[in-house]
């Protein structure tokens, strides 16, 4: 029997020969002076997951505007140049037969930062080549720079945004669109009471909050063609019980959100966790994630995927075997050993050809 690793996977014109995909992860490498352009550092890193056996690669997250980059260091798609260097990588990946999707973004009041690796913390000045923050409401992140309350005219752009970057998307050939809804950016701050104060239609209520990226789906999936799979990444919880006005309910609020994207034309939910709350106790472990995926999963009937220090092949197989999601995401783990999908094989007794260039390192049986 084939192992759950690599059955294949449809979703609509896409069939994934594989259950174990690469995450978003972003690499903060662009230039500061070519705002959103990828690089060859980008091609490298995307590059070296598909020869290793990926069989699904997803980018980092790329803005659909130039002030909605996590850092000055991120990639976008918001304007037609930055479509040539994503097309070359995308080709480059294709080449070998791997499937690459965009996860499309906007990072909200947790935009303009420094990167991790950078002596800097926060929010980047706007005299070192940071900009204004924008978000549902004037509430800052932790120490981050407050942010400016968006209009809705300026929400309604934001979606406009996000359909225009979807459509640069389907001319850069990438085989699927993802929309970032997780992780405390600009859409999660929406869908959290914690960021979003609002009374008008985009606050005010669990309905109210969701609105946003609701829209963002529906605009999305109208601008994609009818082959081209849309997926949403979402924090199933902000682990925010233990903070002082913190609030509970988020895990059912997220399955409730859940049906809703699926009327509105989702294919595939991506659930994660976390940040809307700058210090959150989460009881971090294997698979740490995977119930917030399996209740998902319980109430839609599309796919599920699901991430959190899933590192080994009989671990990320055991997780697809008991239907705890249908997918599963590795990012450091790929990161360590982007040859992990061949090791996995290895492990499970599977057969999986290596790229022609490296198909004589399986008779020297280093895995």
């Amino acid at each position: 029997m084939t192992p759950k690793i690599f059955e294949p996977l449809t979703l609509r014109g896409l069939t994934v020969e594989g259950r174990a995909w690469v995450a978003p992860m972003c690499q903060y490498s662009c230039r500061p002076t070519e705002p959103g352009f990828v690089t060859d550092w980008h091609l490298a890193h995307l590059m070296s997951f598909a020869t290793g056996g990926a069989p699904m690669v997803l980018t980092e997250a790329t803005a659909v505007t130039n002030d909605g980059r996590i850092s000055p260091w991120d990639a976008g798609l918001w304007e037609d140049q930055h479509v040539p260097g994503w097309h070359r990588i995308v080709e480059l990946l294709h080449s070998v037969g791997t499937p690459v999707a965009v996860q499309l973004s906007h990072a909200g009041r947790k935009s303009s930062t420094y990167p991790p690796f950078a002596e800097g913390r926060g929010s980047v000045p706007v005299e070192e080549g940071g900009w204004e923050t924008v978000g549902p409401s004037a509430v800052p992140f932790g120490r981050y720079a407050t942010p400016r309350e968006l209009s809705v005219a300026e929400i309604e752009g934001i979606v406009a945004a996000f359909a225009q970057a979807a459509r640069r998307a389907v001319t850069c050939g990438f085989d699927a669109v993802e929309i970032h809804g997780a992780h405390g950016y600009l859409l999660a701050q929406f869908l959290s009471p914690l960021a979003n104060q609002r009374t008008d239609a985009y606050g005010g209520s669990d309905e109210g909050r969701m609105r946003l990226v609701v829209e963002v789906v529906e605009a999305v999936r109208a601008v994609l063609p009818e082959r081209v799979p849309l997926l949403v990444r979402l924090s199933a919880t902000d682990w925010s019980e233990e903070v002082p006005g913190g609030v509970e309910g988020d895990l059912e609020r997220t399955v409730a959100l859940a049906r809703r994207l699926e009327e509105a034309g989702a294919d595939f939910l991506d659930i994660s966790s976390g940040g809307n709350v700058p210090a959150p106790a989460i009881p971090v472990g294997p698979g740490y994630q995977t119930r917030f995926a399996q209740a998902v999963k319980q109430a839609v009937s599309i796919p599920v995927g699901t991430v959190g220090m899933i590192t080994e092949p009989r671990q990320a197989e055991h997780v697809l075997a008991t239907g705890q999601a249908d997918v599963v995401s590795l990012a450091r783990a790929a990161m360590a050993d982007p040859r992990w999908w061949h090791r996995a094989a290895r492990h499970l007794g599977h057969d999986l050809p290596w790229v022609p260039q490296y198909a004589r390192v399986v008779d020297a049986q280093v895995y």
